[in-house]
């Protein structure tokens, strides 16, 4: 009989000690799962829908094709000054022809360098407004994160499925307009 309490007593001693890590594994597994649900929320953007709805791209586009207006007429104008001369030159003898040409030369690198530079500082421009319009999506995006509790905001191009209740586009949109509309 003795033999049998023995076993009884330590057998109860590890149906204790089981229950008990069964016990901390549950509680440690909800917790987790409960800490793992509370950080995480997710959201998305669709970031092309915002970079060409918002109020500072369109004024920027604007801007720039005005720019591009001004210099597409100086160049036709350039253009024209050559095409003047080369048909001055077709009725000249060749002697004066010679003379010319180096007029004619000289119109032409000029317009090759002033194409060259406008396209760059157009280009450059364009960069640079670019940049600005990203960096300014972006600090929307995180401050208005930062206050609804989100822990992550994908651009909806990386999704291969999505759920419209998690787009806040149309919120960003509002927030970027009213701060563009203000400056």
């Amino acid at each position: 009989m003795m033999v049998r309490c023995a076993l009884t007593a330590q057998g109860g001693v590890k149906v204790k000690k089981t229950g008990l890590v069964l016990g901390l594994i549950f509680f440690a597994t909800l917790v987790l799962s409960a800490a793992a649900f509370a950080a995480d929320k997710f959201a998305y953007v669709d970031l092309s829908k915002i970079f060409s709805e918002y109020k500072k791209t369109k004024d920027y586009d604007k801007i720039l094709g005005d720019k591009e207006t001004v210099y597409t007429a100086e160049r036709e104008k350039k253009v024209n000054e050559i095409k003047q001369l080369q048909d001055k030159m077709n009725l000249l003898s060749d002697k004066e022809k010679e003379a010319k040409k180096s007029d004619l030369d000289a119109k032409i690198k000029d317009l090759q360098e002033y194409d060259r530079q406008k396209q760059t500082d157009l280009r450059k421009d364009q960069d640079d407004r670019m940049k600005e319009i990203l960096k300014d999506i972006e600090e929307t995006i995180k401050q208005y994160s930062q206050g609804a509790g989100f822990t992550m905001v994908f651009n909806d191009r990386v999704l291969v499925y999505q759920d419209k209740s998690l787009d806040i586009t149309d919120k960003i949109m509002e927030l970027l307009n009213a701060k563009s509309a203000k400056k």
